[in-house]
């Protein structure tokens, strides 16, 4: 008899009261007023440039909830 245990559990750890990383990706967390402009679309039609090309803005579509906070993907840091 052959058992295949599956062990894809996440992996979470807080950094901060409002930041933390979850499966090596770090977060940021919110509050509901201070959610940023782009929380909640996926993208935006912001018309087309000079040489006919769509443009377009794109938002956070994706984030988890913890503790009051929306955790939502962080900026890039340089």
């Amino acid at each position: 008899m052959i058992i295949n245990i599956n062990n894809n559990m996440n992996t979470i750890k807080f950094t901060s009261k409002t930041t933390c990383r979850l499966n090596g990706i770090e977060y940021k967390g919110y509050t509901v007023g201070n959610l940023p402009n782009s929380f909640g679309f996926k993208q935006k039609y912001l018309g087309q440039d000079e040489d006919g090309n769509d443009q377009f803005k794109y938002g956070k579509s994706h984030w988890f909830k913890y503790k009051g906070l929306t955790f939502i993907e962080a900026p890039l840091k340089w």
